[in-house]
């Protein structure tokens, strides 16, 4: 039987992130993918143009809908909207025993526009991610998250320890906003921390990339692979999307997400680190 996952998130009427996005990669690696919606978006390449909010009680429904009918191996949250809404879908994971969660904190659009609003904060550390497995921010949400400013290697770390205190199992802190000719990613877990690399692609079609990764995470964890195996992959999947862009629309077009199955891609490297180091 194919592994069956779960998708937390909002709808993006362009197709790049969001639900949508997730729906492609889990077909693409393999696995049956579940939706719950919380938010409906009017968007493109250009922005977002609107946003309407599911109601809690309507997710609430969702999750019961899902949890009494399907097996979820592993399950991923996106766009959240509000405090309410974060409450009513960790409620719905405690009840339903959602294991193996990923956290992925959206909260900024590619193209600038908010899409948690800045009350929901405490009630994302506090309820959700105490839950989940893994979180994987990119550097602007990291710094929401823990009140730092990241600029240096010690920052990423000092940072990732942090977020580790709200009771996840690891954090992969991503370096897409970070300069350099490699985007590096760190993955700390309690016991060990590593870099994920590979080179940094100049492109615009760009929209989704986290989106697409937590996915690909949540896929690869609902396989069974372990922590580090499923952001290797993830890490491959997303580098192959970027890698072979699409040229969609008049802005930060969406990734191509058959890219890593149609081409592969290699070129990522991992690099353990040690205490002390760098």
């Amino acid at each position: 039987m194919r592994p069956q996952v779960l998708t937390i998130a909002g709808s993006d009427s362009g197709g790049g992130a969001g639900i949508q996005a997730d729906l492609k990669t889990f077909q693409e690696l393999g696995v049956f993918g579940t939706s719950v919606l919380t938010a409906v978006t009017a968007q493109n390449t250009r922005g977002v143009h609107g946003v309407e909010a599911v109601s809690p009680k309507l997710i609430t429904q969702q999750l019961d809908a899902i949890g009494s009918d399907f097996s979820i191996a592993a399950c991923k949250t996106g766009m959240l909207f509000d405090a309410a809404r974060i409450e009513a879908v960790a409620t719905g994971v405690k009840r339903h025993v959602f294991n193996r969660l990923v956290v992925d904190p959206v909260m900024i659009a590619k193209g600038g526009a908010p899409l948690l609003q800045d009350t929901a904060i405490d009630a994302l550390k506090t309820s959700l991610l105490p839950l989940a497995t893994v979180v994987t921010p990119n550097v602007p949400e990291a710094e929401v998250l823990t009140g730092l400013t990241i600029r240096s290697f010690n920052d990423r770390l000092e940072a990732a320890r942090r977020m580790l205190a709200y009771g996840v199992r690891a954090v992969i802190l991503k370096g897409g906003h970070l300069e350099g000719e490699t985007a590096e990613d760190l993955i700390m877990t309690e016991s060990e921390v590593f870099l994920l690399s590979a080179p940094r692609i100049q492109t615009s079609d760009t929209h989704g990339t986290g989106c697409t990764f937590s996915a690909a995470l949540t896929a690869e964890l609902a396989k069974g692979r372990s922590i580090m195996e499923a952001a290797v992959t993830a890490k491959r999947f997303i580098q192959s999307a970027i890698t072979h862009g699409l040229e969609i629309g008049a802005g930060h077009g969406p990734t191509n997400h058959w890219a890593y199955v149609a081409y592969g891609e290699e070129g990522v490297t991992i690099e353990s680190i040690k205490a002390g180091t760098r």
